[in-house]
C-alpha cells in the first residue's frame, strides 16, 4: 500500500504530508467559488438601488441628449422633429464660436489648473510645517472653497466693478494702474479676470489634497535627509514630489475634469460674451436662448465625449505607469 506523498516540482514522490487527493482540491474549489459568488451576489444588492438611481437621474437624460444630437428638435415643439443624422455636428466642425467656446475652455483649464498647482504646493508644504495658529490657518484657507460658486461670482462681480470695484481702488492706490478698468466687460481682461476668481476658489481644494498626502510621508525619510546634509530643494523634488506624486495626479485629473465642464463661473461673471463663454456656457446658449434643442444637445453631446476621453486617457497613462513601475 503506497503512503501518501507530495509530488515536488521536480516530478519525484517525497513523503512527508498527505495529498489532498482530487475530491478534497474539488471541495475547496467549489467552497471559495461559492463565498465569491456570495459576494458578488452581496455587492449587486448593495450596489442595485445607486445603479437604479444613477439610470434614472443620469442614465435617461443622457440617452435622451444622444438621440436630440441626431434630429432637428426645438424647444417650442419638441414633439415633432426629424431625423437628420450628423448634420449638427457637421454645423459645429464648421462653426467658428464653437472652436472658439472650445479654446477658452482649453486655456482656461490649463493656466487655472497649472496656477492652482502650484499655489496648493506652496501653502500646503507651508501649512505642512510646524507653526503657532496652524490649525486656525487650514481652517480659514478652506473658506474660498465652501463659498458657493455663484455667491463667489457674484461677489467678484462687484469687486471688478469700473466705478465701484475695490480691485480698481487697490491698484490705483499702489501704482499698477493710472485710471479703473472694466475688467469682465473688457474681451481683453475679461478671462484673466476669470481665472483669477477660479484659482482664488479652488486653490484651497488642491492644499486639501496635497496638504493629506503630505501628513502621510514618513518622518524617517526627512530626518536621514537632514542628518546626510542634503538640500531641502533636493529633498523637494528626490523625495516629497515622487512620494506624494500619486495624490497629486489625482487632484490634477479632478480639477482638469471639473475645468472642462466650467459654466456657472463663466455664466455668472460675463455671461455669454464669446471672449470668456466655455463649451458649457455656449451648449446653455443654443438650448435656452435661441431654442435649439437637437444643435444645443450636439454641443453637450461633443463636451462629455472630451471629457469622458480625458478621463479615459489618464487612466489609462497612470495604468501604463504602474505597470511599468
Amino acid at each position: 500500500m503506497t503512503t501518501a506523498t507530495d509530488i515536488q516540482p521536480s516530478g519525484r514522490l517525497s513523503p512527508g504530508r498527505p495529498s489532498p487527493g482530487p475530491v478534497a482540491a474539488s471541495a475547496d474549489k467549489a467552497g471559495i467559488s461559492m463565498l465569491t459568488r456570495q459576494r458578488r451576489r452581496a455587492a449587486w444588492v448593495f450596489l442595485l438601488p445607486m445603479v437604479i438611481v444613477l439610470s434614472l437621474v443620469a442614465g435617461w437624460p443622457l440617452l435622451r441628449t444622444i438621440y436630440f444630437s441626431f434630429t432637428d428638435a426645438t424647444l417650442y415643439d419638441i414633439d415633432y422633429h426629424q431625423f437628420i443624422g450628423f448634420l449638427n455636428f457637421y454645423y459645429l466642425a464648421v462653426d467658428p464660436q464653437w472652436w472658439r467656446a472650445v479654446w477658452n475652455t482649453v486655456f482656461f483649464a490649463v493656466v487655472s489648473v497649472s496656477i492652482e498647482t502650484i499655489l496648493g504646493m506652496i501653502i500646503a508644504l507651508t501649512l505642512n510645517t510646524h507653526m503657532p495658529g496652524r490649525g486656525l490657518l487650514r481652517a480659514a484657507v478652506l473658506i474660498p472653497w465652501a463659498i458657493p460658486t455663484v455667491v463667489s461670482a457674484q461677489m467678484w462681480g462687484w469687486m471688478y466693478h469700473d466705478l465701484y470695484g475695490v480691485i480698481n481702488e487697490i491698484f490705483l492706490a499702489v501704482g499698477l494702474i493710472d485710471k479703473p478698468h472694466a475688467w469682465i466687460a473688457d474681451p481683453n481682461l475679461a478671462m484673466y479676470a476669470v481665472i483669477a476668481v477660479d484659482v482664488w476658489k479652488t486653490t484651497p481644494f488642491m492644499t486639501l489634497l496635497i496638504l493629506a498626502a503630505l501628513q502621510l510621508l514618513p518622518g524617517e525619510v526627512y530626518e536621514a535627509a537632514k542628518v546626510d546634509g542634503i538640500n531641502p530643494v533636493t529633498v523637494f523634488f528626490k523625495v516629497t514630489l515622487p512620494l506624494i506624486k500619486p495624490a497629486l495626479m489625482v487632484a490634477i485629473i479632478f480639477r482638469t475634469l471639473d475645468s472642462l465642464r466650467i459654466f456657472d463661473l463663466m455664466y455668472v461673471l460675463t455671461g455669454n460674451s464669446r471672449s470668456t463663454a466655455s463649451m458649457s456656457v455656449y451648449a446653455r446658449q443654443q438650448l435656452v436662448d435661441f431654442q435649439d434643442v437637437g444643435y444645443g444637445s450636439a454641443v453637450a453631446m461633443l463636451v462629455f465625449l472630451m471629457i469622458s476621453l480625458v478621463a479615459a486617457v489618464y487612466i489609462q497613462v497612470t495604468k501604463i505607469r504602474l505597470i511599468s513601475e
